[in-house]
């Protein structure tokens, strides 16, 4: 049993990944694909426009920070450092 788990598992990372988003965007497009072409219209375009609409969108959650830091307002200070005291 413990060999068809780790199968299970093996699966599910690779699948899934670290953006269960992003793996449901790619079942969504392919069943969508697959409707359009049943359908008798040509489809081979929505796949890369879901493409450039969840990658932007899988990096914006999967870092920490914003991509274009804010410039804040204000007077800026130095980093500071050990050796030296601050200036008044």
């Amino acid at each position: 049993m413990s060999k068809l788990r780790a199968f299970g598992a093996f699966w599910y990372d690779f699948v899934i990944g670290d953006d269960w988003l992003l793996a449901v965007g790619v079942v969504i497009g392919l069943a969508g694909t697959y409707g359009l072409n049943q359908a008798g219209i040509t489809a081979w375009w929505l796949l890369p426009v879901l493409l450039v609409i969840s990658l932007p969108l899988s990096l914006q959650r999967a870092v920490s920070v914003p991509l274009l830091p804010r410039r804040r307002r204000g007077r800026r200070t130095p980093p500071a450092s050990p050796h030296i005291p601050p200036a008044n």
